[in-house]
């Protein structure tokens, strides 16, 4: 018989197609759910770095050349470098940029939220002596006196003000400014996000943000010269200062946000890489299903004369029109998942930029490339599978038989899963980077493992739990339980989608309620004070809310927590320093020396003593960020302690080490006096500290949940991209459900002619989904506790030495994974039930 040619069998793959709308459209929706979320992440990641790009190109604008200091751990240029600048040949203005972080209260006494955007105060230069484009203002006028301030449009808005109502600002160096706006303008990049722009007259800015004899840095404008002569020039005249051109620093600037975003870039990507993982198995599945199914089809195909070859090909051009039309529509879905992406993160007020979503070339080179070629190899496994089945046994056997080539995937699963537990039992044992590489080969070994094992491992697992689930359900459980087991292929492959996204969330769990039960340790061990004062991170307690504690009658201590940044041995390093007694506010134990830190003492940590070789009695010269030496002498050596850190100075010390401006409190650590009644002490402290606006008061159990609450926004973030994995996954089961009805047709018109009834029918589907769905999440759950443990081992070094499994949302997982399955089900059971008998029975 003359072989098929080439043309007609394109022709039969197409109508094929056509002939079968819902397994097209179930086979298209597997395509579609892998690619999405790499297009989407590809979409949010370059709008993300297109907006960043587009206001950092305006940074800089009409800067020449900049003046810095070479190392950024400094006071600043010397103010008196200004009029040395004016004077070189070449130079048409000068720039001192004089800025610094604020809060901007209302008239109502709130403080305006910015959602994680930068809120800076800055010297307002007119127009002769600026260097960019002048702000547009759009009301009122700039600030021509003290006690004036103009506002960005978004930040007026936020604020509810308009020219001429009185506002105040927190200078955390400083304290409270009462201001009256002048003026609303518009800026380059000045409503992005939630970004507060205050412009102060020059002389109050230096007041507030300065030391009044340095300043960050210092931009020139040339006159009728190159920016590199210029710069030239000015090196000459400061040789011991960075000089930069404005192209430089644009691009420096630009390199510096690109490194910030690179994690989001990675994360993301990475969220892409599981998504489409999960995708690759609802293919590979769905389409190991669809030629299972076709088997009698493809072999009556061999019989009139189709080569192998010609079948394979057949069943891999049906992939190709279906990876190209999933990976359109997966494209155009992730276009959407972006902008919803970028929403919802917007709903915690993040501060993201604004801006439109960008869709490059390359996003629709890859979603279209992934799609195609992915759909295209997992087609192509079961294509060649199903033709070397010979036609006649294809006719008489529905499925191919899968007993014997599960042997070899079961033992290579079980020695790589026993690799993965001996990697991770032996990183878990250390902590940094190597112990996390080696955690992560080990993770990776068992993910492989499970993956080729899933087979052999749903039988026993989904049989037991058919025994507990299925039994009170009669025969109907047993028929569920069959089925589970039946196809151990298609049953692994479909909670696998589920097994990997659970992993992921049971990871973070673990993490997130270890990271929140080191904390609460931490401070239920280290910290004794009775209350504690806190304000935003990034400002800390503003100056004069600790001396105004002192003044409250029950007060006994109130001990101010400082930042400390010197050069110790030629290194940058951070310390601390306290400005009241410790004892009495928090727990530490001295191993050796003293506890006395008055005048030029320092206390020390074990672990630094030990790295750097210190003893009681050692002298350290510091030297702080204005080249300030000064000379301390180790008093004391005392046990590890995260609170603390890895030295302390006095406050004598830190003041003369920090500028001024660095002065705000950490925390301010109160101790009430003996027989003080603390509900009471509370209501003081809030009214002492009431027109310092931000300042929190809070006992230890509150101070812990603020603590956790800041890991539970990163975790949020966190589980809402991990949730379009799971979703992902459940409309994989939905999908492979569904396939599976359209692929026992026959199976179920017997069951209904011999008397199933069409709710047994239904139930059946049910308890086969639940049993999957179970067992995909148990094995998530297990892998995702033993990786979120061996990970946080290798964190203890950072304080994460509390390991907790959060017992509750595992159950709750679990439970859920059981919803899932019955939900997962509806439409598939339904689509059963309404088989009819007869018609599936003479079906072929």
């Amino acid at each position: 018989m003359a072989s098929v040619s080439n043309s007609p069998m394109r022709k039969v793959s197409l109508r094929n197609l056509a002939a079968h709308k819902v397994r097209l459209a179930l086979t298209v929706l597997s395509v579609v759910l892998g690619t999405a979320f790499v297009a989407g992440s590809f979409v949010f990641t370059d709008t993300l770095q297109k907006t960043f790009d587009s206001i950092f190109e305006n940074t800089a604008q009409g800067v020449d050349v900049r003046v810095s200091m070479e190392e950024r751990n400094t006071s600043g240029v010397p103010v008196e470098d200004v009029d040395k600048l004016a004077a070189v040949d070449g130079v048409r203005a000068v720039a001192p940029a004089v800025s610094g972080q604020i809060v901007l209260i209302n008239a109502d006494g709130g403080a305006v939220q910015t959602g994680g955007a930068p809120s800076i105060g800055q010297s307002y230069l007119p127009p002769g002596q600026a260097i960019a484009e002048p702000d547009t203002f759009v009301e009122g006028a700039p600030p021509t006196q003290t006690g004036q301030v103009a506002l960005n449009t978004s930040a007026a808005e936020r604020a509810g003000l308009k020219v001429g109502d009185s506002a105040k600002v927190l200078a955390p160096a400083r304290g409270i400014v009462d201001v009256t706006l002048s003026g609303i303008y518009e800026g380059a990049g000045s409503d992005t996000g939630g970004f507060i722009g205050a412009l102060f007259t020059d002389e109050q800015a230096r007041g507030l943000f300065t030391d009044g004899q340095h300043v960050e840095y210092i931009d020139v404008a040339g006159d009728g010269v190159s920016q590199t002569e210029l710069q030239q020039r000015v090196e000459q005249v400061f040789p011991d200062l960075k000089v930069q051109t404005g192209d430089q620093v644009r691009e420096e600037t630009k390199a510096e946000v690109d490194s910030a975003l690179s994690f989001i870039n990675y994360f993301l990507l990475a969220f892409g890489a599981i998504a489409l993982l999960v995708g690759t198995f609802i293919i590979y599945n769905t389409f190991s299903m669809i030629v299972a199914q076709r088997l009698r089809e493809l072999a009556l195909l061999r019989a009139i004369g189709a080569s192998r070859a010609q079948v394979g090909r057949s069943v891999v051009t049906e992939a190709l029109v279906v990876g190209l039309i999933g990976s359109i529509i997966g494209l155009l879905g992730g276009i959407g998942l972006a902008y919803g992406l970028r929403s919802l993160l917007n709903t915690f007020d993040v501060g993201l930029p604004e801006g439109p979503l960008q869709v490059g070339a390359r996003t629709i080179i890859v979603a279209l490339v992934v799609g195609v070629v992915v759909t295209t190899l997992s087609a192509y496994a079961p294509a060649r599978r199903a033709s070397k089945i010979p036609p006649v046994a294809a006719m008489r056997e529905e499925f191919a038989s899968t007993g014997d080539s599960l042997r070899v995937r079961t033992l290579i699963g079980a020695i790589l899963g026993v690799i993965g537990v001996a990697l991770l039992v032996f990183g878990s044992r250390g902590t940094g980077g190597g112990a996390a590489l080696i955690v992560g080969l080990g993770a990776f070994s068992l993910i492989i493992a499970v993956l080729l094992g899933a087979p052999a491992l749903s039988r026993p697992i989904v049989g037991a739990l058919g025994a507990v689930f299925a039994k009170p359900f009669g025969a109907i459980g047993r028929l569920a339980r069959t089925n589970a087991v039946r196809n151990p292929r298609r049953t692994a492959a479909t909670a696998f989608a589920l097994t990997l996204g659970l992993m992921l969330v049971t990871v973070i769990g673990v993490f997130g309620s270890s990271a929140k039960a080191s904390i609460n340790a931490l401070v239920d061990v280290g910290v004794s004070a009775d209350y504690i004062l806190t304000g935003p991170n990034a400002i800390g307690v503003p100056r004069g809310a600790a001396d105004a504690v002192r003044q409250v009658p029950d007060v006994q201590s109130a001990t101010s927590l400082h930042g400390v940044r010197a050069k110790v041995d030629g290194e940058d390093e951070q310390g601390a320093s306290f400005d009241g007694p410790i004892e009495g506010v928090l727990e530490y134990k001295i191993l050796e020396g003293t506890v006395d830190l008055t005048g030029n003492n320092m206390l020390v940590s074990k672990s630094t003593a030990d790295d750097k070789g210190w003893t009681v009695g050692s002298t350290q010269t510091l030297t702080g960020p204005g080249g300030v030496e000064y000379q301390t002498v180790v008093a004391g050596v005392f046990e590890d302690n995260q609170l603390i850190g890895s030295w302390i100075v006095s406050d004598e010390a830190y003041r003369k080490l920090m500028p001024a401006e660095s002065l705000p409190d950490f925390v301010v650590l109160v101790k009430a006096k003996p027989g003080a009644d603390l509900t009471t002490l509370r209501s003081e402290l809030e009214t002492a500290t009431e027109k310092y606006v931000v300042v929190q008061v809070q006992d230890r159990e509150e101070f812990k949940g603020t603590q956790g609450q800041q890991i539970n926004t990163l975790l949020a973030i966190l589980y809402g991209l991990l949730a379009l994995a799971v979703v992902i996954a459940i409309l994989g089961i939905i999908n492979t459900l569904a396939l599976s009805v359209v692929e026992r047709r026959r199976e179920i018109g017997m069951l209904r002619a011999v008397g199933m009834q069409r709710g047994q029918m239904r139930r059946t589907i049910y308890l086969e989904s639940v049993l999957i769905a179970v067992y995909g999440a148990a094995v998530g759950v297990v892998l995702g506790i033993a990786f979120g443990w061996a990970f946080v081992s290798t964190l203890a070094d950072q304080g994460l030495d509390k390991i907790t499994i959060p017992w509750g949302q595992v159950v709750g997982m679990l439970i859920g994974s059981g919803v899932v399955g019955v939900l997962a089900a509806l439409w598939p059971a339904n689509r059963a039930a309404k088989t009819k008998p007869l018609e599936a029975i003479a079906d072929m």
